[in-house]
């Protein structure tokens, strides 16, 4: 394997006493030498049960070691890995297993009950005592693999709020081009560390900031639970410098006491991602003069596509910034032209980070991928400054009367009223309107709200069209597995009813 593919071989020889992994749980620390020695081994262990370039290989398991032995002994060896989202059904994971036809999956032996649902792929366990003889198999020499920069490295499974999961084939130029455009757009360095929280069955909690830190020679720790006064101490003990959380994440977090009592001593920043952030929380931030910005990316590309400075953050609350050092972005409006600033458009991007194409699944990628442009489905508008603002979804666009409404506006609004917990904007079928605006909230503690109270608040900054037809209470909205609103599950929940 080429020097350039295997990084990790270098980073343990550059860094070989430094520590790349922490699990938060047990407190234990890895080298990257270790690391390094740990994954060998892994690869070796696949070497003599047969498995050779091309193989899949799964894993069902919650945040742990275990991701990072088997990403870079496939690394190693040219076989594939594939990360499962352990939070689907053991039918929705054997679709997965049918698509991907793994020839061997580690299960954890938390999920060790799912095996009997698997019984067609060979299983290994992860997470016991066998599992670390593994990963201090015997340390011979892998023979010589011919690995191009193309080859499949990872394929995830997207979430599937859409339909069914689909199969996003990155190659090891993909997740080395993120990681190097990260690293020189972000100015990360070998002194950053970070806790992850993200599920690393997800692009974001794999290579949105852990892949890079390891490779500049910074510090991953492995998040358990995500408990918003647990992690104020969790980022203090381990002096962590950044960390990425997704919106419903800072939400709780910033409604702790120990979130309002805390300095945060080494944190650089606060990055959020995975959906467009409420305006409230970018005020939370600098309240306390703490940097705190958002970013913007999709497991087809990346996942990271902007760069924005602290600073322009605080004047520019809502923008995810300028296009990263080594990518491209258009906004391109349906008869194919640019935009012109402040003009919406469907995001379409270009770069070495960009996914190969979908598993099993040609027509799919010739419908996303246009001349090397992957169409996002994702809308933007420049300002005349270059800095871009995320809208929403293609999907999402409420046609009410003939006229294209934006949710995000909408939930903007209401996100910033003090009663208002969470809020969630989308079009229902109206036999007159085509679609009409529908606002599902839920409200703080001890706060009570009446329909007309929320109409006349509204009236007083959106158009009248744009302005909610029904309020909806509810008690919880419903979550992606990353934390998201699961605006599919809502729509699907109220036309049901």
């Amino acid at each position: 394997m080429s020097w350039e593919l295997d990084w990790l071989e270098n980073r343990a020889r550059l860094s070989p006493d430094k520590d790349a992994i922490v699990d938060e749980k047990t407190n234990t620390a890895w080298t990257f030498e270790k690391l390094n020695r740990r994954a060998k081994s892994t690869a070796n262990w696949l070497r003599a049960r047969g498995v050779k370039k091309g193989d899949r290989i799964a894993l069902l398991s919650p945040n742990d070691i275990c991701y990072f032995d088997l990403l870079f002994a496939c690394g190693k060896i040219g076989a594939i890995f594939v990360p499962l989202n352990w939070r689907l059904s053991p039918q929705e994971i054997k679709e997965i297993l049918d698509d991907c036809t793994p020839i061997l999956i580690g299960i954890h032996q938390k999920f060790e009950g799912m095996c009997p649902h698997l019984n067609t792929v060979s299983t290994f366990l992860t997470g016991d005592a066998s599992y670390e003889e593994l990963v201090t198999f015997s340390m011979r020499n892998l023979p010589e693999e011919k690995i191009l920069e193309t080859d499949p490295l990872a394929i995830i499974y997207t979430g599937g709020t859409t339909g069914i999961p689909k199969g996003v084939v990155l190659s090891h130029q993909s997740i080395l081009w993120n990681a190097m455009n990260t690293i020189i757009s972000w100015n990360l360095t070998e002194d950053d560390v970070t806790i992850n929280y993200l599920p690393m069955f997800h692009t974001g909690g794999l290579n949105a900031l852990c892949v890079p830190i390891l490779m500049i020679g910074g510090t991953v720790v492995i998040g358990g639970s995500f408990v918003g006064e647990k992690a104020v101490g969790t980022l203090n003990q381990y002096r962590c410098t950044t960390i990425l959380l997704v919106p419903t994440m800072y939400h709780m977090l910033i409604q702790t006491t120990e979130f309002q009592d805390n300095e945060f001593p080494f944190m650089k920043i606060f990055l959020s991602g995975a959906a467009p952030c409420p305006l409230s929380i970018y005020e939370a931030f600098q309240k306390k003069g703490l940097a705190f910005k958002e970013g913007y990316g999709l497991t087809e590309a990346g996942p990271n596509n902007f760069f924005i400075s602290p600073e322009d953050a605080r004047v520019n609350p809502g923008s995810v910034g300028k296009p990263m050092l080594f990518n491209s972005i258009k906004l391109v409006k349906a008869d194919g032209s640019e935009t012109k600033p402040n003009e919406v458009g469907e995001l379409v991007i270009k770069g070495k980070h960009g996914f190969s194409f979908y598993w099993n699944r040609y027509r799919e990628t010739r419908k996303t991928v246009k001349d090397g442009w992957i169409q996002t489905g994702d809308l933007a508008k420049r300002d005349e400054q270059g800095f871009y603002y995320i809208v929403g979804r293609k999907k999402d666009i409420i046609i009410s009367g003939g006229e294209n409404i934006y949710p995000l506006e909408i939930e903007q609004l209401l996100a910033a009223h003090p009663a208002i917990d969470e809020v969630a904007v989308l079009g229902l079928p109206d036999e007159k309107w085509g679609e009409v605006v529908v606002a599902f909230i839920t409200l703080k503690q001890t706060y009570t709200l009446q329909e007309e109270e929320l109409k006349l608040y509204c009236e007083s900054k959106l158009g009248r069209y744009k302005i909610p037809k029904q309020f909806m209470h509810v008690e919880e909205l419903p979550k992606t597995h990353v934390g998201k609103i699961d605006k599919k599950k809502l729509k699907e929940m109220s036309i049901q009813k």
